[in-house]
């Protein structure tokens, strides 16, 4: 199977490493000579997705089907216009997308259908979240503490609303699974458990999410509810909170997201890559095995420099440059880095697994303990290497 990834970034990366581990054929499409998936696929093309189209529709000829990896609105547009003219299978489901990529839209939509949601502003009690109603994930996520804050926000932005969400800020544990549909049959994956840094990005995935079956019997109706009504075909993930005992949907996006498929992959071992060729090649979606005995998994970020180790969200490997696929990374079953010996900083996804989530914990931490150590290293060789030299008696 060949599989073309329009789009090379966080999500970009993430096809590309399901792919691979599925032995197919990868073609990455990026307007950016550097972008981060360019050096974890076979072959990559430099192309303007939206304005050149026809190297775009001869670069996707030959392959099996068509995976976006980004989600600007004039490059779908156009995979769609060349993907339909060549007669190569195109992953999107435009209706979905359109609902999902708009937090205002997506919010009523799940709100008039009966699922619960964080109560908008002034309806709600501080403290508040803005969010970007057009943006993805945590971009432009702010938290605003009082009236002030939000009197301020409300001047700057001088009739410009229509472009935020403003809703109240919901304390408790995050999580997030996909749900899967086509020709009205829904069916969900394994819900993962999110840890978020302080600009509200997801800095880790755990997997299995640790929950009663009542609550995630409870989260997976909320997905299929949601999907149904959608009348989705495709991949959609569901994000929630559970805030005092009560799932909250936080977000919704009707494409491949980041992060959690290679989780899900690790404790699993399903790929929803090959549930996607399923769906859009074969016309089925397969079904899924879901009574083996699930791994336990951390997957995080991190970015090493002088400051030291720290985890954060996925936006510090943004700029990374072409990463690699480095296997047993300073112990961690598999990275995506691009870590050079001695070369500081650098940032690497990080995945460790194990029988359970406690075993791949204590893996995690002989990890992070390894990397300490070889940064400490490190920095005793660069003093040496300034020290003045001893003159001779």
């Amino acid at each position: 199977m060949k599989v073309a990834i329009a789009g090379g970034k966080l999500q970009g990366v993430e096809a590309s490493f399901l792919a691979r581990d599925l032995g197919w054929e990868t073609v990455v499409i990026d307007h950016n000579p550097s972008v981060l998936a360019r050096g974890l696929c076979d072959s990559f093309f430099q192309c303007d997705i939206v304005r050149d189209q026809s190297t775009l529709c001869e670069i996707i000829r030959k392959a099996d089907f068509v995976v976006p990896a980004l989600e600007n609105v004039k490059a779908l547009k156009s995979l769609t216009r060349c993907a339909s003219s060549v007669g190569v299978p195109f992953v999107y489901d435009e209706k979905a997308h359109f609902i999902s990529r708009s937090k205002k839209r997506s919010k009523r939509f799940i709100e008039k259908i009966g699922v619960a949601m964080a109560s908008s502003w002034p309806q709600c009690e501080l403290p508040v979240m803005i969010k970007p109603s057009n943006l993805s994930g945590s971009q432009g996520v702010r938290k605003l503490m009082t009236k002030e804050e939000v009197s301020d926000f409300l001047k700057e932005q001088k009739g410009r609303l229509d472009r935020w969400v403003m809703e109240e800020y919901l304390e408790g544990p995050s999580y997030s699974l996909e749900v899967f549909g086509f020709e009205g049959r829904f069916d969900v994956l394994q819900v993962t458990e999110l840890k978020m840094d302080s600009l509200f990005d997801c800095k880790r995935v755990l997997a299995p999410a640790r929950l009663s079956k009542s609550l995630e019997k409870g989260f997976k109706m909320i997905a299929r509810t949601i999907a149904e009504r959608l009348h989705l075909k495709g991949i959609m993930d569901v994000e929630v909170i559970n805030h005092h005992g009560t799932w909250k949907v936080l977000e919704i996006d009707a494409r491949l997201p980041s992060q959690t498929p290679i989780a899900v992959l690790k404790s699993t071992g399903i790929n929803m890559l090959e549930i996607l060729g399923g769906i859009f090649v074969k016309g089925a979606l397969p079904p899924l095995l879901d009574d083996k005995p699930l791994r336990g998994v951390i997957y995080e970020q991190i970015r090493v420099s002088d400051k030291g180790i720290e985890v954060l969200g996925e936006h510090i490997m943004a700029d990374a440059g072409p990463l690699k696929r480095v296997d047993q990374f300073f112990g961690a079953d598999v990275a995506l880095t691009n870590f050079e010996g001695g070369k500081l900083p650098w940032v690497a996804t990080l995945i460790m697994t194990g029988k359970d989530r406690r075993e791949a914990w204590l893996k995690r931490r002989d990890v992070i303990k390894t990397i300490r150590d070889d940064l400490e290293r490190l920095h005793f060789d660069k003093r040496q290497r300034k020290k003045p030299a001893t003159p001779n008696k």
